[in-house]
């Protein structure tokens, strides 16, 4: 546990306190940034409370002494109900602001871990609970520069896997072989194991109709030929397989000919122009050292697609967060499915990946941004034509 950088945080954020509260594993964050192993058994509720200033303390039932490990400060123990308040009203003592992994409304689940009986509980006691969606993203989204270098490298990898499956279905379509999407979706996995990257799931394949499903998945069961005159979107996330690797995640269209429809040509140049404009907000706002918050990225995004008469057709958020896992806990791109209102801070990286989904084909383009102290960029290749295959 960072306990200096947890204080310094909180002082920051003009908080009197961080409340850590877990019951049968629902919170990996909390294990996470206080360095607990997470595989004890934990059938009993535990507290951990920050302070802003002092030495932390821990309340613990008697049954389950040690939850807590080696972390710092006073055990408080309790087995009745009663002494379980009595020991959280203790541990909140003249404590008025106490983060905990809460999100009023569930605006960011990502951090919306704690159920809604403890945090009237907490509230009882005399604290008012604020979200530590800002706070988690200091421990969790922001990387270090091993990860950036890891995040880079994979990008390199993936790269030449996404140039190599695009050169796989230029080659069968040409010659009219018979191909299937989870052909392809195979030789990108068995690419990413061989240049030693590990992924959760996918890749994303998928041919006309099928690109229009943002989370469109091929398998042995459902999977469509690809063929000459086709379209295809590709999407693929990876990371190194090394402990502390972080993804890397992009999104490439195309099509199978030379005379892609007018239609493709005009939803690709609406895409990628909303992928820019996002770029350019991010880029613009960290040159200035202006604060810059998720929701006002796709407001950028979402504005150009709207201008354009397609804003009815951009049914996701216009980026994520990335980490460890592809989809991480910092800022999301996002004014569409939440209202994402936190900043987007140095040393975090997400997607940029607006999209239109028509019913004959769906066009997304992602790149992945990297935000440093003073810098922001792109961190990979940006395709700039629609492949033609």
């Amino acid at each position: 546990m960072e306990l200096e950088k947890i204080q310094r945080e909180l002082n920051a954020q003009k908080l009197d306190g961080w409340l850590f509260f877990d019951h049968h594993h629902r919170d990996p964050l909390a294990y996470r940034v206080l360095g607990l192993p997470g595989t004890r058994m934990a059938t009993r509720r535990w507290y951990y409370f920050i302070p802003a200033q002092g030495e932390p303390a821990g309340l613990e039932h008697r049954i389950e002494r040690g939850m807590l490990g080696s972390l710092p400060g006073e055990r408080i123990p309790y087995s009745s109900w009663t002494e379980q308040v009595a020991g959280l009203r203790k541990l909140l003592q003249g404590r008025r602001r106490v983060a905990m992994q809460y999100s009023p409304q569930c605006a960011i689940p990502y951090v919306s871990m704690v159920d809604a009986g403890t945090v009237e509980l907490v509230r009882s006691a005399g604290a008012e609970v604020v979200s530590s969606a800002e706070l988690i993203q200091a421990f969790e989204a922001r990387w270090t520069p091993d990860a950036l270098e890891s995040h880079l490298e994979a990008g390199r990898r993936i790269d030449r896997v996404r140039a190599a499956a695009f050169d796989l279905i230029r080659e069968r379509t040409r010659n009219q072989s018979p191909l299937q999407e989870v052909e392809v979706k195979r030789f990108i996995l068995d690419s990413f194991t061989a240049a030693g990257m590990v992924t959760d799931h996918g890749p994303i394949v998928g041919v006309n109709g099928n690109a229009s499903n943002p989370h469109y998945e091929p398998s042995d069961e459902v999977s469509s030929p690809i063929r000459p005159g086709d379209f295809v979107l590709l999407d693929m996330w990876a990371k190194l397989d090394k402990p502390g690797a972080v993804y890397y995640d992009i999104t490439w269209t195309g099509f199978c000919g030379d005379q892609p429809t007018e239609a493709m040509r005009q939803v690709f140049g609406v895409v990628t122009g909303a992928r820019d404009t996002a770029v350019q907000r991010v880029q613009a706002a960290v040159a200035k050292g202006q604060p810059l918050f998720g929701y006002e990225v796709d407001d950028a995004a979402r504005g150009f697609i709207e201008s354009r008469g397609f804003g009815s057709y951009f049914v996701h958020r216009t980026g994520h967060s990335i980490g460890e896992e592809v989809h991480g806990n910092g800022a999301n791109m996002d004014n569409l499915e939440t209202h994402d209102e936190r900043r987007i801070a140095p040393w975090t990286c997400f997607s940029i990946e607006p999209g239109v989904y028509l019913p004959e084909f769906g066009i997304r383009s992602e790149v992945n941004m990297f935000v440093g102290e003073n810098e922001a960029r792109v961190t990979g290749e940006i395709q700039r034509e629609l492949l033609l295959l």
